[in-house]
């Protein structure tokens, strides 16, 4: 069960289980990074200016991070929704 705050998508500060809440802060960045570079690789493969082998490369790049992020998630007991925090009038992060 989630604590309240974590449910309504905001971070989790308690100070009894601050390495957790450091963990989904320090995962959500990471969460966000991922997915820009995603897009951006997206259009370079889309625009044609990558080789097969690049084109490749960045592919099993993008697939080893994503899994790590799966595994670092089930570590400290995230799900993607717990990464996707408020940030008040801008809505969403995610």
């Amino acid at each position: 069960m989630l604590p309240a705050n974590q449910a309504s998508g905001k971070i989790n500060l308690d100070p009894d289980n601050a390495e957790h809440g450091l963990a989904q802060l320090v995962l959500t960045v990471i969460e966000l990074l991922r997915q820009i570079v995603e897009r951006h690789a997206i259009r370079r493969v889309e625009g044609g200016t990558l080789t097969d082998q690049q084109v490749e490369d960045l592919g099993e790049a993008l697939m080893n991070l994503e899994e790590k992020m799966e595994e670092l998630k089930e570590i400290f007991g995230l799900d993607a929704e717990d990464l996707n925090i408020d940030l008040g009038p801008l809505g969403s992060l995610l």
